[in-house]
């Protein structure tokens, strides 16, 4: 008889209770769902649950990251905006449940979020990441076109309409057709958005620190854009969010010079709960992009879950959580400019590469 290593046992464990977890909430939905149940179906004590899983959120999360998967390749939409955001749509709205699955069904594929989160940090890290989602998808939009404009504003308005079609799909099942939807966001193209960048905030910020301290590099971590290592080895800027403030990622990069190496990564203080659906959000935008669009047109910033902190603290950003916004400036091995507080991203962005010390720092 094989004796498994604990590791090994506390894999094997995990696995029954994610199979198990899916089969409940496929036949009883997330609200009527039980973990008793749930270690029943496994074979488990209630207590091997909670001790891989603190919650029936956290559960039912992963169980919704586990369904994620790694995205096939389409072909590259070759007609510029209109066919490059209708090709978004219709892989996007491949997700919503097909006609007659049951409820339940439908939400596990569609992998709704909806009513899961009634908790202010939970909202608040909710609305961020849909922020950020529609800078992922402006910044392709932006590679993808000849044009010089910022394509944010249409992505929040393609990502609105996509957004209402699965709560439709929640609420309403079989509302609606997906061509149509998708037909639509593919006219989206041709609105006039006016669409500038120009926060009111930013007059406000000051400048960086500049420094010259020490940057040991943390242990490699996933691109999530890419899903080739992030390479925190390289010059370029990184900036370290909350799941409190992921809008701070436009600002680093709308200030970044030409070739600058911008990196996000992302914190949160409930890594069981808000980091898995930050983990979910985050991996369903990426899929899609990968998907429509060719490498060259990905978003050029690097985008790394830190979940455990590395990257935190290796820029010396301590107690790192979901208000965290804080950035570095990296070049030559050395971190030079540094900042902490609302604008740090921007700041640190906008830091040139000279050894003059200023003083003051981004959000005092």
């Amino acid at each position: 008889m094989v004796r498994l290593s604990r590791a090994q046992q506390q894999e094997r464990t995990r696995a029954a209770v994610l199979a198990a977890a899916r089969e409940e909430f496929a036949e009883r939905g997330y609200t009527d769902a039980k973990v008793d149940r749930i270690a029943e179906r496994a074979e488990l004590t209630r207590g091997a649950v909670y001790s891989n899983f603190p919650s029936k959120r956290a559960l039912y999360l992963a169980v919704l990251v586990g369904s994620t998967g790694q995205p096939d390749a389409v072909d590259a939409p070759t007609g510029g905006l209109a066919d490059a955001l209708g090709a978004f749509a219709r892989v996007w709205l491949e997700r919503l449940p097909m006609t007659g699955d049951p409820t339940a069904v439908g939400r596990l594929r569609s992998r709704s979020l909806t009513g899961l989160f009634d908790d202010e940090p939970g909202r608040t890290a909710l609305a961020q990441v849909t922020r950020l989602e529609a800078l992922l998808l402006g910044l392709a939009l932006e590679s993808a076109t000849p044009h010089q404009a910022r394509r944010v504003r249409l992505a929040e308005l393609v990502l609105t309409t996509l957004n209402g079609a699965g709560h439709l799909a929640d609420t309403a099942p079989g509302f609606g057709d997906p061509f149509d939807v998708a037909h639509a966001c593919r006219h989206l193209a041709g609105l006039d958005l006016a669409d500038t960048w120009d926060p009111p905030h930013l007059p406000y910020i000051g400048p960086a620190r500049l420094v010259q301290d020490a940057w040991e590099p943390p242990a490699e971590l996933p691109d999530q854009i890419t899903g080739h290592g992030a390479g925190f080895g390289a010059d370029g800027v990184i900036a370290v969010l909350g799941s409190g403030r992921l809008e701070a990622a436009e600002e680093a990069v709308r200030a970044a010079r030409p070739g600058d190496r911008i990196t996000v990564a992302v914190v949160t203080g409930d890594p069981a709960e808000i980091g898995r659906a930050l983990r979910l959000r985050i991996g369903d935008i990426t899929g899609c992009l990968r998907r429509v669009f060719p490498p060259a047109a990905w978003p050029g910033l690097r985008l790394v879950l830190d979940d455990d902190a590395l990257v935190a603290s290796a820029a010396g950003v301590a107690d790192a959580g979901d208000a965290t916004e804080a950035a570095v400036r990296v070049r030559a091995g050395k971190i030079v400019a540094r900042a902490g507080g609302r604008g740090a991203a921007l700041a640190v962005a906008a830091a040139g590469d000279s050894t003059t010390t200023r003083s003051g720092e981004a959000g005092r």
